[in-house]
């Protein structure tokens, strides 16, 4: 099965060089010039990757994000301009994957949307399943956390990241091991990306479950077992 990628971005030679480059390199590919042209395509296009500028005319990327919030098969990279820190966190709480800062190197673009892919396509061959440990119950397969029978609205990255510490209670993760596990081998943001993450989803489990996420100093974190 080909791989499919929508390019957005009203600056038309910037989504010429991405289309070219990903078609010379097997994807198949469409483009938008707006957020709201993106959003016609999608359901006759169904791409496994969105690359998605953040400042365009009629909506924005981040309101793209916003209406992608419930498809968790496909993934999401910003192009986002290079002081823009508030867009690329609030991006990022909204479901984005990954961002990368303009200008940038298509090769790095490329590199991004196949770390992705493998992730997203690993995620499929799941078995259906559920973990529960404590009061939370983890639903693999449709990628859903219900804490004490409510259910938790998480990111994709958020989602993963808890999935493999729980599913694994008791190891230890170095901080490099989880960046690599979770943003791939590709990504270049440092480990703090990692605690940030950690940060978020112990203030979604609340002040009496947080403690089901340990921190093992100088090292990373793990998960506690029964």
């Amino acid at each position: 099965m080909e791989e499919k990628v929508l390019i957005v971005d009203d600056e038309f030679g910037i989504v010429n060089a991405i289309a070219f480059a990903f078609r010379k390199e097997g994807y198949l590919v469409e483009t938008a010039g707006n957020g709201q042209e993106a959003l016609e395509k999608l359901s006759a296009f169904c791409p496994h990757v969105i690359i998605l500028d953040v400042m365009m005319p009629k909506m924005t990327g981040l309101e793209v994000c916003r209406q992608l919030s419930d498809k968790k098969d496909i993934g999401i990279i910003l192009l986002t301009a290079k002081n823009d820190v508030v867009d690329k966190i609030l991006g990022l709480e909204l479901g984005a994957d990954d961002y990368i800062t303009k200008p940038f190197d298509v090769r790095e673009l490329l590199a991004r949307t196949r770390s992705i892919i493998r992730r997203l396509q690993k995620n499929a061959e799941e078995p259906v399943q559920k973990i529960e440990a404590g009061r939370l119950v983890i639903f693999p397969s449709q990628r859903r956390v219900l804490l004490s029978g409510d259910a938790l609205e998480m990111t994709p990255k958020e989602f993963d990241l808890l999935y493999l510490l729980i599913s694994h209670p008791e190891r230890v993760y170095t901080r490099d091991e989880l960046l690599n596990a979770i943003w791939g081998f590709d990504y270049v943001g440092g480990t703090r990306t990692v605690d940030i993450h950690i940060q978020r989803l112990r203030s979604k489990l609340g002040e009496q479950n947080a403690y089901m996420i340990q921190t093992i100093y100088g090292i990373g974190y793990k998960a506690l077992g029964e």
